[in-house]
């Protein structure tokens, strides 16, 4: 997403092979990813030579939740860290409270985060990542 927000200045769509090949991704394992963006409407795509994938302008301000939510559902986020189906406050697993506070932690980290901040950073080069 952060590589496509720092391309889109053209107006262009991104093609599969272009975005799998500059973040380093197989190129089968991008396409799933891509796909359940798309399906979660933050990004458009369109088939063909001249096809590709775009950052959806009509969704808003795209936030890191919004892109972990519709990759991973509310597994990260939601879910017990031991995969049991109870656990919460009330009836909590073994390591429910050493976790609980990173893991309110990073959804607020991940709510706050917008893709535009992000790839704000890296197109001036104050961020350390590098596409």
């Amino acid at each position: 997403m952060v590589f496509i927000k720092t391309q889109q200045s053209s107006g262009k769509h991104i093609g599969l092979k272009i975005i799998a090949e500059e973040i380093d991704s197989p190129a089968a394992f991008t396409a799933k990813i891509l796909q359940k963006l798309v399906h979660s409407d933050l990004l458009d795509s369109v088939r063909g030579p001249h096809g590709g994938f775009k950052i959806n302008e009509k969704f808003g301000p795209i936030y890191l939740r919004d892109i972990v939510e519709s990759i991973d559902g509310d597994a990260l986020l939601g879910q017990c860290v031991l995969g049991f189906k109870e656990c919460s406050p009330d009836s909590p697993c073994a390591v429910h409270h050493k976790f609980s506070h990173i893991r309110s932690e990073l959804k607020e980290t991940l709510s706050k985060t917008t893709i535009d901040e992000i790839a704000g950073n890296v197109t001036s080069g104050s961020a350390l990542l590098k596409l």
